[in-house]
């Protein structure tokens, strides 16, 4: 889920169509709004949020210390017009990358993306016995041949895999891949996607690779091989 802040209203309402139009899951926030529902907000929600997107606001230095206190996500900040010394000083507080307006979200969420790589050395991969998984936007493979996954299947497992040192409920992955104030989907359609995902898993590998336990949450348990070219973080999006 991509979080865009911005005091114009429209403005944000527009990053956030654009994304969702992208398949991202997003949110739009003014600044004041913004501070309020990120001190209030419960470590699930922070962790659902896989970038922040800050426009050019007065408030953005006082947010960015917000999120740097709670997330290690990507923030990007958008510049209205170019300066050299307001790009130093955004950088000296902390954010990942300046992008000059206007931009097309297709390089927003590249330069998510590329932030996400930097930090883990290049690498957007990780292999699980025969199973290997990518986060930049392609489909796993077993043994070496492509596993076709839907858009959210394929999130669902990232989002899994990145968390693989944990139980997670269907609330949070439900948050990371429709957004936390999704109200047009109901989170059942979450077992949906893994009852799916699991049994494509399971005709391909001849066995469970994501363990799942009524009223307490799901685990991908695969073996992780001494081959390991790297795991994202998880709040990665693609």
């Amino acid at each position: 889920m991509y979080v865009v802040v911005d005091r114009r209203a429209e403005v944000s309402a527009g990053y956030v169509a654009s994304l969702q139009g992208e398949g991202i899951a997003s949110l739009g926030f003014e600044p004041g709004e913004f501070q309020d529902w990120f001190r209030a907000g419960s470590g699930g929600d922070i962790e659902a949020v896989q970038s922040f997107v800050l426009g050019d606001f007065d408030e953005r230095t006082d947010c960015l210390g917000l999120i740097r206190n709670r997330s290690r996500a990507p923030v990007i900040a958008l510049a209205e017009v170019r300066s050299l010394e307001t790009t130093l000083d955004l950088f000296a507080a902390g954010v990942d990358d300046v992008v000059r307006k206007p931009v097309h979200v297709k390089e927003i969420i590249a330069r998510s993306l590329a932030v996400w790589r930097r930090a883990t050395q290049g690498q957007a991969s990780v292999s699980f016995e025969r199973l290997k998984i990518y986060f930049d936007g392609r489909d796993p493979e077993i043994d070496k041949q492509p596993l076709p996954l839907p858009r959210r299947e394929r999130r669902i497992l990232e989002f899994l895999v990145s968390n693989a040192h944990r139980r997670v409920t269907k609330t949070q992955i439900f948050n990371a891949v429709y957004g936390i104030f999704e109200d047009k989907v109901d989170e059942v359609v979450v077992e949906g996607h893994i009852s799916k995902l699991r049994k494509k898993l399971r005709l391909r590998m001849g066995y469970d690779v994501i363990d799942a336990k009524r009223h307490i949450g799901y685990q991908f348990i695969a073996q992780r091989t001494a081959a390991v070219d790297g795991v994202m973080p998880a709040r990665i999006e693609t």
